[in-house]
């Protein structure tokens, strides 16, 4: 087996850091168009694509305060502070201790704050540095970004490396309500920020969110289970099992990632051949996997429960084509990939194996999304 930290690398240099930045702020942009795109092909419900939206903007917020936070990278500061951790191999994203470690700055951030100048007195120093010294103000221009940074993390509503359950009233069945469930992890093993969506019906005599017992319950079980390893099939069986009168109609997830790009990653595979051949600009030379598992009941059955009682329990419907459902653990998979023209074109006039029933996203700087 290979050491994952040996596929991890820091960006030291300041221009490529600062270039990484504004790709993955230029990717999550199109991102939000995408997933309003699938919403018009009706691959996702409006429900559906207003979270999956919110999750994406708090990724653009979380890259945007990592980047403050190493706006100095490669710089004499007077201070060392690191560099940001990327997996170049698997992921093409931050390393997943870059989110715990912002997690950790955010409780502070309040603090640092208060110890610090204020922007307007760091910007006249700053002033005063370039006029009577005539020097750079390397270690004002620092503390600055580093003020920057802790204002990012108090603004809040960025991805963190554990986004908990919360839950949305869809609408009443009968007597039963529905719920929506979303929640959201920055996977520590694939380095990759995942997204789960869980239906369900609610039976109990309380009121799924204002339930003080099985609400806490409910959020721990799903936190605990939000493991990319694990199958849809068995997180929802999971479920099902440990809560009587809940009872989950389909559970989604969706990987966001991996980015490939040839300036930052070393992913093997046809996506690397065609971003080489590309030699797309800066900016339009990666391409971004967009994956969506998705779990559905097709029918209820009746078990005992004790002597007197019987409970509900779901069974859920596999993929029955080529004998993939028992494999995946899902009732279908739709494989994406969102990338700017000079790939896709390369991607088609490769035609490689294995791309025929992925959905290609091509995006263009004016924000047009075309589906192919």
């Amino acid at each position: 087996m290979t050491d994952p930290a040996n596929d991890h690398v820091g960006l030291t240099d300041t221009f490529a850091s600062r270039r990484y930045f504004r790709k993955f702020e230029g990717i999550t942009v199109h991102l939000l168009r995408v997933a309003a795109n699938m919403e018009a092909d009706g691959a996702v419900s409006k429900e559906e694509v207003k979270i999956i939206s919110r999750y994406l903007s708090g990724l653009l917020y979380t890259f945007r305060a990592l980047s403050m936070k190493y706006l100095l990278v490669g710089r004499d500061t007077g201070r060392f502070f690191g560099s940001l951790n990327m997996d170049k191999r698997d992921s093409g994203f931050p390393v997943a201790a870059e989110l715990l470690t912002m997690a950790n700055d955010a409780q502070q951030a309040q603090r640092h704050l208060a110890n610090m100048p204020s922007e307007a007195e760091l910007k006249d120093d700053m002033v005063r540095t370039i006029i009577g010294q005539q020097q750079v103000p390397t270690k004002l221009q620092f503390a600055l970004s580093q003020r920057q940074y802790y204002e990012e993390l108090l603004k809040g509503e960025l991805f963190w490396a554990r986004n908990d359950p919360e839950c949305l009233w869809i609408g009443n069945d009968g007597d039963r309500r529905r719920f929506m469930l979303h929640w959201a992890v920055y996977d520590s093993q694939i380095n990759l920020p995942v997204i789960y969506l869980m239906e369900l019906e609610d039976s109990g005599k309380t009121t799924l969110p204002k339930d003080q017992r099985r609400w806490p319950e409910v959020q721990a079980h799903l936190m605990a289970q939000s493991m990319a390893g694990l199958k849809l099939l068995t997180i929802a069986k999971g479920f099902d099992q440990d809560f009587d009168d809940l009872h989950p109609k389909s559970l989604k997830r969706i990987h966001v990632g991996p980015m490939y790009s040839s300036a930052y990653t070393e992913q093997s595979g046809p996506l690397r051949r065609v971003l080489a051949e590309a030699e797309a600009p800066e900016g339009q030379d990666w391409a971004l996997a967009w994956t969506t598992e998705e779990l559905e009941s097709e029918q209820v059955i009746e078990e005992r429960a004790g002597w007197f009682s019987t409970v509900e329990r779901e069974v859920f419907a596999l993929d029955p084509f080529g004998g993939q459902g028992a494999e995946t653990g899902t009732t279908r998979m739709q494989r994406s990939i969102i990338l700017p023209q000079r790939p896709f074109q390369v991607l088609a006039e490769q035609n490689p194996p294995g791309f025929g029933d992925v959905r290609k996203f091509v995006v263009s700087a004016t924000g047009q999304v075309l589906r192919y």
